[in-house]
């Protein structure tokens, strides 16, 4: 059972986390400091650091939290799915259920604003493609799992993962720079693109 203790700790974390993400998509990543944080929340920075690294696993906390989503729903996939079929549907159902993982901390809004600061903002956007190196590789093995491969000597898990990778970081680019910055816009995006993987990998692209 969770305790008093243990609730105002997330509490406190929580708050730091939202007044992070608040900052940075006002003032941006750049523009703002571990101190603007803390008092925001009227804690030391030394109460800061108890909770985070640094200001860049603040900025990436929620695209943490909802890549550990995806995964989940990957692994929960009915084991008769095709892989990529696993793939797509997994991440439109975490597009679809997004309020369930963020809301509790910051509003969705806020969520899909910051996804656009990462976008922009080199430092992080290097962050968070060294961390999709590691995501690919644990999704991979997943992948490989549910068929019974040795992901090590059958190399399509991470074929297919490549280029379902591959087509996300097209759809989060074109997505931020668009002109409609809500979910169901990404998700109508990923879904439209995703259906165009078949077709662009093995179709005759020229038009006679």
């Amino acid at each position: 059972m969770e305790t008093l203790r243990e609730r105002k700790k997330q509490r406190t974390r929580d708050a730091l986390l939202r007044s992070a993400l608040e900052l940075f998509t006002t003032r941006g990543y750049e523009g703002t400091t571990v101190d603007d944080i803390a008092d925001a929340v009227d804690v030391s920075q030394r109460t800061f650091f108890r909770y985070f690294a640094g200001k860049e696993e603040a900025a990436l906390t929620l695209q943490e939290m909802t890549v550990a989503h995806f995964i989940e729903l990957v692994r929960e996939r009915p084991p008769q799915e095709a892989p990529m079929v696993a793939l797509r549907r997994a991440v439109l159902e975490g597009w679809g259920t997004l309020n369930d993982v963020v809301e509790a901390i910051v509003p969705v809004e806020l969520y899909l604003r910051m996804y656009r600061v990462i976008e922009s903002t080199p430092v992080l956007l290097a962050a968070h493609l060294r961390r999709s190196d590691e995501v690919e590789e644990e999704i991979a093995r997943v992948l490989a799992a549910r068929e019974g491969l040795d992901v090590d000597a059958d190399p399509r898990p991470r074929l297919a993962v490549a280029v379902f990778s591959g087509v996300m970081r097209v759809t989060g680019r074109q997505w931020s720079t668009g002109e409609d910055f809500s979910v169901e816009a990404i998700r109508e995006l990923t879904a439209r693109y995703l259906e165009q993987v078949g077709p662009a990998l093995t179709g005759n692209w020229r038009r006679d």
